[in-house]
């Protein structure tokens, strides 16, 4: 057995079904099938019971779910003990990010950071802020957007204004009535949309909304003028001199989206976490 499959079986126990957890470990729903199969035939023992709506632990499931999470927290101790030893920034840097800061930023930092620290491996896992909340003590640190993860130290890394864009102008004392195309984002961006629209109904009002998974799928929408679209500034710099945009703002400030690296109390005395943390806040981000 090795630590990857103890790592799947609490996986698959975290997210409930094959198919979620291939989407989140980013291989193929039959690859987890096949290697869940020679797990089981390892230990002799089924380890979960195939439901429509979820994967059950069996009881001789239980007991070897309860060995995986051991085996798993004894390799993180000694990964950790050895790199807060070593004098050589060392070990592995686990990271959960928010898919556009993921897209847009993490790259440059990344390659930065893995030129000064060769000897770090990096375990990355981006998608939507509102599922890296749900498990952000898998990680040593997390990227995310909107709210503060409570219990965790946060650190505001910048603040991303909010604009809303179209290919028509946005007139002055009249109506403007238009579709309104939304990304797939987690609950606290859909608020502050909602918010902003409600108070400011006189002027514009949705009279549609079109839904789509990513946050580019939604400029190119807008741009073939299939209607409005709320984007934050740190994917629209290029939009500004050629698109009709107006900056959102409530009693005077601008609506903005905040980006937060959160972490729990004491990570950083892992050097690899430390310097990571310490190249984040000295990023000038916007």
């Amino acid at each position: 057995m090795k630590i990857e499959d103890y790592e799947l079986l609490l996986k698959l126990k975290e997210v409930g079904t094959i198919r979620g957890t291939a989407k989140a470990i980013l291989i193929s729903q039959p690859a987890v099938t096949q290697r869940l199969k020679y797990i089981e035939e390892y230990f002799e023992e089924n380890i979960f019971i195939r439901t429509p709506k979820k994967l059950v632990l069996t009881p001789a499931g239980e007991m070897i779910l309860s060995h995986a999470r051991k085996v798993v927290d004894q390799e993180e101790v000694i990964k950790n003990s050895l790199a807060q030893s070593s004098e050589e920034v060392q070990g592995t840097l686990s990271i959960a990010c928010s898919s556009l800061v993921s897209q847009r930023f993490l790259p440059s930092i990344l390659a930065d950071y893995t030129k000064e620290f060769p000897k770090v491996a990096i375990d990355l896992v981006t998608g939507i802020s509102e599922d890296i909340k749900r498990g952000h003590k898998n990680y040593h640190l997390c990227i995310i957007r909107g709210e503060k993860l409570k219990d965790s130290v946060c650190t505001n890394l910048f603040d991303d204004p909010l604009y809303i864009f179209d290919t028509e102008p946005f007139p002055k004392n009249k109506l403007k009535e238009r579709p309104l195309i939304s990304f797939k984002s987690d609950d606290s961006m859909h608020e502050l949309v909602d918010n902003w629209l409600y108070h400011h109904q006189d002027e514009i009002k949705p009279v549609k909304t079109i839904r789509v998974d990513q946050i580019e799928t939604c400029k190119q929408f807008m741009k073939q003028g299939l209607g409005m679209a709320v984007l934050p500034k740190s994917v629209s710099d290029s939009m500004m001199d050629e698109y009709p945009h107006i900056s959102m703002k409530l009693n005077g400030e601008r609506v903005t989206r905040d980006t937060y690296v959160c972490y729990q109390e004491g990570v950083r005395k892992l050097p690899q976490v430390d310097q990571f943390i310490s190249a984040l806040l000295g990023k000038n981000f916007l």
